[in-house]
């Protein structure tokens, strides 16, 4: 007896469970039709409907329909009937004066890294100009030193400072050889 008792009381609780979510089924499905799922990251924003009819309204207006929707939004919204001019109108040539007087207060730029170039030498110490070449840059034999001083005009050192291209360009041409520094 209380086996059956026990069981027509699982028996209702089971029954009331399915009356109460198959209730509640409807007002959630409703509930979850009107939630939008957020918009993704980098995507463009969907337009609010009711603005994007009423811009499909207006674009679909001609001209004089325009000027009178116009007229009707200024006298809506206690617009004045003036035009606006416009700013670069107002103050075109104070507005020269003040981009020459940024020109001038900017920075000029400094030049920090040099390129010293062998143009030309004197045959008569080429041998002098070689040695000399093979010396001051690194890694360099003296066949590969006679085959650059040879090649001039050539680029003997880029992207070094002021100072040590002075000193190169000075050792270079007491040599024999004619050096620009650019």
């Amino acid at each position: 007896m209380q086996i059956t008792r026990l069981a027509l009381r699982q028996l209702r609780r089971t029954i009331n469970m399915q009356r109460h979510y198959s209730a509640a089924a409807p007002a959630a499905a409703a509930a979850a039709e009107k939630l939008v799922p957020p918009v993704p990251e980098g995507a463009a924003k969907p337009p609010n409907p009711k603005l994007d009819s009423i811009v499909n309204n207006i674009a679909a207006l001609n001209l004089l329909e325009v000027a009178e929707l116009s007229t009707l939004l200024k006298q809506k919204l206690n617009l004045p009937e003036t035009a606006f001019a416009p700013q670069f109108a107002v103050g075109g040539p104070v507005r020269a004066a003040a981009a020459e007087d940024e020109e001038e207060a900017a920075p000029k730029k400094v030049q920090t890294s040099f390129k010293v170039k062998m143009v030309k030498f004197d045959e008569k110490q080429k041998v002098a100009l070689i040695k000399e070449v093979k010396n001051l840059l690194e890694g360099m034999n003296l066949v590969q030193a006679k085959k650059f001083v040879e090649s001039a005009p050539t680029v003997v050192k880029e992207d070094i400072p002021k100072d040590e291209a002075e000193k190169l360009k000075e050792a270079l041409t007491k040599a024999g050889a004619v050096i620009e520094i650019e």
